[in-house]
C-alpha cells in the first residue's frame, strides 16, 4: 500500500534539491495539523536521521537510506525502531522516496512516493501541502531574485527556530555595532497582547514596543542598515469602524482606544530611522492563522469537540491572514523598494466572525451551535480587552 504524487516546479533541479538540503526544510514541509513535533532535523539527506515526537510519548525516527541516495536526484527516508517507546515505527512501516527529474532547463518534476500501510486518503492532503510549500517558497525566491535581491543578512528580533545565529541586543540601549554587516532588520519583539487588560499588562504592551522600537530603528540607521521592517497591527484603525473600508491611508479613529493609541505611537517610533535614509515599513498585521499558535491554536480543540460558536452577535469583522502569506509579505518588504510606511497584512477575503466560525466548523466537520456570549471573552481579557480584541 502507499501513495504517490508529483508536481512540476518552475526551478532548475539543482535549486530544488538544494532547497531540501537546507536546515529548516523539514520543518517547512511538516503539515501544521499533523500530530507530530520535530525534535531533531536530519543533518544530511544522504545518511542523516530526523527524530519526531508523536502523541503519547512515542518517538519516530526517519533514517535516510545511504544506498538509495542519488546526489541531486533522489533521497529516501524510512521509519526505524529505536526501543519500546518508538515501537510504532515497527508496527507501521514507512518508506518515503523523493525523486527529482529535470524538465527542460529550468523546471523540475518532484515526485513523493510513500510506501506504508497507512491509507492513502490520509496522506493525500499531506503530500499536497508539501508541494504547495515547496512551489510557494521557490516562487518567492524567484520573485526576489528577479527584483535584484541577492544573498542578504537579516537580523530578526523576537525570533526563534532553526538555522539562526544569535546576537545579543539590549532593548533599552541597542548597540549599533550589533548590526554590523546586517542588510535589513525585521523587528518582531514585543510582549504578547493576550491577557487581561490590567494597568500592568497594558503598560507592558506599550513599554515593550514603543521605546525599544525607536531606539532600535535609530541604531539601525546609525549602522547604515538599508531596510527596517517593524511589526504593527490592524488595531491602528480602532476597535469598531463599522462597515468602513480601511486602507493604509485611512486615519486612526477619531477617539483613540488603548490599542489604536499604542499602535500609532509604535509606528511613529519605527519611523525614527527614516530621516537618516533607512527605508521603514510597518506591517499592520491581522489575526494570524496557524494551528501552531495564536487564536487558531486556541479555537481548534473547542471546534473539534463541537463546542465552537460565534462571538457575541458574530457581525464584527475579522481581518485574518494565513501564516505563510504573512511571511511572504515580510519577505517582499525586504526586496520591494517601492514599499515604505504602513502595509496592511490581511487576506483580501475579509469576513465577519460568524462566517469565519462556519468555515472553521466545516473544515473540522463539526457543528458550531454554541454562541459565546459577550461576558465570555470579558472573563479572560477584561471588559476593555474583550471589546478591543474579540467583540
Amino acid at each position: 500500500m502507499g501513495i504517490s504524487g508529483s508536481v512540476i516546479v518552475d526551478a532548475p533541479v539543482e535549486d530544488v534539491f538544494a532547497w531540501y538540503s537546507r536546515p529548516g526544510a523539514f520543518h517547512r514541509l511538516a503539515a501544521p495539523w499533523a500530530p507530530v513535533e520535530l525534535r531533531t532535523e536530519a543533518a544530511s539527506l544522504r545518511d542523516g536521521a530526523a527524530v519526531l515526537d508523536l502523541p503519547g510519548g512515542l518517538r519516530w525516527v526517519a533514517q535516510h537510506d545511504q544506498e538509495a541516495f542519488l546526489p541531486g536526484r533522489r533521497f529516501v527516508d524510512e521509519g526505524v525502531a529505536t526501543g519500546l517507546r518508538s515501537a510504532i515505527s515497527g508496527v507501521l512501516p514507512w518508506r518515503h522516496i523523493h525523486d527529482f527529474e529535470p524538465v527542460g532547463d529550468n523546471s523540475t518534476r518532484v515526485r513523493d512516493t510513500i510506501e506504508t500501510p497507512i491509507p492513502g486518503l490520509l496522506l493525500t492532503e499531506l503530500i499536497a501541502y508539501r508541494q504547495r510549500q515547496l512551489t510557494g517558497d521557490l516562487a518567492a525566491h524567484r520573485r526576489a531574485a528577479d527584483h535584484g535581491m541577492n544573498a542578504s543578512t537579516v537580523a530578526i528580533t523576537g525570533a526563534s527556530g532553526l538555522n539562526r545565529t544569535d546576537r545579543s541586543w539590549e532593548p533599552d540601549d541597542p548597540d549599533p555595532a550589533a548590526l554590523e554587516g546586517v542588510d535589513a532588520v525585521i523587528h518582531l519583539a514585543g510582549a504578547t497582547i493576550a491577557g487581561r487588560f490590567t494597568p500592568r499588562h497594558k503598560e507592558l504592551i506599550a513599554s515593550s514596543r514603543i521605546e525599544p522600537t525607536r531606539l532600535l530603528s535609530q541604531a539601525a540607521a546609525s549602522a547604515g542598515v538599508g531596510t527596517f521592517v517593524s511589526a504593527s497591527a490592524v488595531g491602528y484603525y480602532g476597535k469598531n469602524r463599522a462597515d468602513e473600508t480601511l486602507t493604509e491611508t485611512s486615519p486612526p479613529p477619531p477617539t483613540a482606544d488603548f490599542l489604536s493609541n499604542v499602535v500609532a505611537r509604535w509606528e511613529q517610533a519605527a519611523l525614527t530611522g527614516e530621516s537618516a535614509g533607512t527605508r521603514v515599513v510597518t506591517v499592520r498585521t491581522g489575526i494570524v492563522q496557524s494551528p501552531r499558535g495564536g487564536t487558531l491554536k486556541l479555537l481548534l480543540p473547542l471546534f473539534r469537540a463541537g463546542l465552537g460558536g460565534r462571538l457575541g452577535s458574530g457581525t464584527q469583522w475579522l481581518p485574518w491572514i494565513g501564516i505563510d502569506d504573512l511571511v511572504d509579505i515580510y519577505h517582499r518588504c525586504l526586496w520591494d523598494l517601492s514599499l515604505s510606511g504602513p502595509v496592511n497584512a490581511v487576506a483580501p477575503g475579509v469576513v465577519r466572525n460568524i462566517d469565519y466560525t462556519r468555515a472553521l466548523a466545516q473544515v473540522v466537520h463539526r457543528p458550531a451551535l454554541l454562541p459565546v456570549p459577550a461576558f465570555g471573552p470579558a472573563l479572560l481579557l477584561g471588559r476593555e480587552g474583550a471589546e478591543e480584541l474579540a467583540m
